[in-house]
């Protein structure tokens, strides 16, 4: 099995010991046999705690929660997306009373959002609020309050549940909740979503997703599943012959949350072609990558088909 190492920080890779260089949003693989039950070592170059783990048929089945693993035509990709400070003092970020709730956010090690009132929650935040500024509004007649951070926004009902936590820019709380959420797509699509509100749960009524750049042509291909997977105008990357097929694609694709570049090995298999892997949910933290090729008629898909 060839695997491939990444992750979000920069670390250095030894396996039984042996450093084999760093890791971070390059690829580096090497090949094992997770029956051998190889000791893996991820040391962060920062102020933060070093990883042990072996990679054995256990991990690539379950894996820790500090890892997401891809698995893919026999290949494995882990991705290191969180390492532990070692430093993990309590320190306060935000905290006011809202609506009968004392809500807090702070960080120890990670970043949490306590919320005490009728019931008690702790949920993890994303880095980006390690500084954050907040407000409360109304939505639909109803209190809420809104905490922003990095380009995301989490908004809290009265009752002190979370309703909304995404990237967001350009957001209206007028009778429903109107916001923009930026997709990481080579085409830096935006959807522009307009929410429902009942006091309990925010409902979607209506989306719309923009492509702000148009893509270059070696990469139409990722363009277009990448359209699918956001609910864009993906019709527009379709030759005539496939157009009435278009609502069906869905369907055909299958749930898949990500697009991703092929690997090496990959080309190696199967030589250059228009392919882009389709990430499918597996299991917590473990991602199933399935290829699918398109070919063109000119500049547009006139057929798609997994690579098998």
């Amino acid at each position: 099995m060839r695997v491939y190492f990444l992750s979000y920080a920069p670390a250095a890779l030894k396996l039984n010991g042996m450093y084999l260089g760093t890791v971070d949003g390059f690829e580096r693989h090497v090949s094992l046999d997770p029956a051998d039950g190889v000791l893996a070592e991820i040391v962060p170059y920062d102020n933060f705690q070093p990883l042990n783990f072996r990679l054995n048929t256990e991990f690539f089945a379950a894996p820790p929660t500090f890892a997401d693993v891809y698995l893919t035509e026999g290949d494995a990709i882990i991705y290191i997306r969180e390492f532990e400070p070692k430093i993990a003092k309590l320190d306060v970020i935000y905290q006011t009373r809202f609506a009968g709730n004392l809500v807090t956010v702070f960080s120890q090690g990670r970043i949490y959002l306590s919320v005490e009132g009728a019931e008690y929650s702790l949920n993890a935040l994303p880095q980006c609020f390690s500084s954050l500024s907040a407000e409360e509004k109304t939505l639909a007649g109803y209190k809420v309050l809104a905490l922003y951070g990095g380009g995301m926004m989490i908004v809290i009902s009265e009752n002190g549940k979370i309703i909304y936590m995404n990237s967001a820019e350009n957001v209206g709380f007028n009778g429903g909740l109107g916001v923009t959420v930026n997709f990481e797509t080579c085409t830096a699509a935006k959807a522009e979503c307009y929410f429902a509100y009942d006091g309990e749960k925010l409902e979607l009524v209506s989306s719309r997703t923009i492509e702000m750049r148009p893509p270059e042509k070696n990469i139409l291909h990722f363009a277009f599943f990448e359209s699918v997977l956001t609910r864009g105008d993906y019709g527009k990357y379709l030759d005539e012959s496939l157009l009435p097929k278009a609502d069906a694609l869905k369907n055909y694709l299958g749930n898949f949350v990500g697009v991703t570049v092929p690997t090496e090995n990959f080309y190696s298999a199967h030589g250059d072609i228009a392919a882009a892997g389709l990430v499918y949910p597996r299991g917590k933290n473990l991602f199933e990558i399935k290829y699918f090729a398109v070919d063109f008629n000119g500049e547009k898909i006139s057929n798609i088909y997994p690579v098998e």
